[in-house]
């Protein structure tokens, strides 16, 4: 089974921090992950380098995101992979009449 890498991983929470941060539907994600979020937003960034701390915090702060969305990891590469994928999930069990 594929599985999201370090950097995509990283990668996504930064993209789903800048794109998403004022949405109310991710206000509580946001609140819980206040550390992993920016952290991995930094890492992508090339701003800090990785440790074993940081992983800890953005794989466990990805693994929430997968939960709050429903997601089962399959490689993702960036979030538009991620948000592709829940659009297929939603037309597969949602078919057009």
């Amino acid at each position: 089974m594929p599985t999201t890498t370090f950097d995509s991983k990283a990668l996504i929470l930064g993209q789903v921090w800048m794109q998403h941060k004022t949405d109310d539907e991710m206000a509580d994600f946001f609140e819980y992950n206040d550390i992993g979020i920016p952290l991995a937003f930094a890492y992508a960034e090339g701003i800090i380098n990785s440790t074993p701390t940081l992983e800890k915090y953005v794989n466990e702060t990805f693994d929430l995101l997968l939960e709050a969305l429903n997601l089962v990891d399959s490689g993702f590469d960036d979030l538009q992979d991620l948000w592709d994928c829940i659009e297929a999930l939603d037309q597969h069990n949602n078919p057009n009449p």
